[in-house]
């Protein structure tokens, strides 16, 4: 059952300059962070709902039309990327604005690739969301100065690009919930993905990496922060 959604709140406007009310989704897990994102656009005037769920934010795009998603990478379910590709395949003409704790340029090259109009890390958030959103909003591209610097660096070449660069979209997501210490049967249910499935997954991404045991896996995975930050083994929820 999908997530529950909640009702399309009207940010009060600073000042009868302010152009067109934009209509922007939120969408991530946690309800402090969407909290926190509202207090960013306080005085905008642009109308704001929010999503629980990559599903719950698929309902909302059912039912409303929106100039723009703000939404998170890592979420249980649905991820973020998952929901960049259904958000293009369904609403091509959305903006999309990736708000991720991940400040690596590979997850917002990843981002990019799925149909990501912009990507400002969480802890820049405070300094750009505002801008970022108009500059998407207007059919812009959006990304900070120095995570663009670091992609350029690595897309020319400059910088050699780690080894799981080469893996997929799913692929990544299981070696990051394995470096999280979920176990196969976890990972499965998270994904919605059959435990084989997730061991296919699993034996790809040690081919790729040349790693041999898990144990290998989850030290390549520390050593290049690679963790899931919803993936949360039995017992320590």
């Amino acid at each position: 059952m999908a997530a529950p959604v909640h009702g399309l709140q009207k940010m009060a406007p600073t000042s009868a300059a302010e152009g067109r009310a934009l209509r922007i989704l939120l969408v991530d897990d946690h309800a402090i962070v969407r909290e926190g994102l509202k207090r960013l656009l306080e005085g905008t005037g642009w109308s704001i709902a929010e999503a629980e769920s990559g599903f719950a934010a698929l309902e909302w795009l059912r039912r409303e039309t929106f100039d723009l998603a703000i939404i998170d990478l890592s979420m249980p379910g649905m991820s973020g990327l998952d929901l960049l590709h259904r958000m293009r395949a369904d609403f091509a003409r959305l903006g999309v604005l990736v708000l991720s704790m991940h400040a690596e340029d590979q997850y917002a090259m990843r981002a990019f690739k799925a149909g990501a109009n912009g990507y400002v890390t969480k802890d820049s958030a405070a300094r750009e969301l505002v801008n970022a959103v108009r500059k998407v909003a207007a059919g812009g591209a959006y990304v900070s100065a120095g995570l663009a610097e670091r992609m350029v660096l690595q897309l020319g070449g400059a910088v050699q690009a780690p080894r799981h660069t080469e893996l997929s979209d799913r692929e990544l997501d299981v070696l990051r919930r394995l470096v999280a210490g979920q176990r196969p049967s976890e990972i499965a249910q998270a994904l919605h993905l059959s435990v084989k499935t997730v061991s296919t997954h699993k034996t790809r991404i040690q081919d790729k990496l040349q790693l041999h045991n898990t144990a290998a896996l989850v030290r390549y995975g520390m050593e290049n922060g690679l963790c899931a930050d919803d993936a949360v083994p039995e017992g320590e929820a």
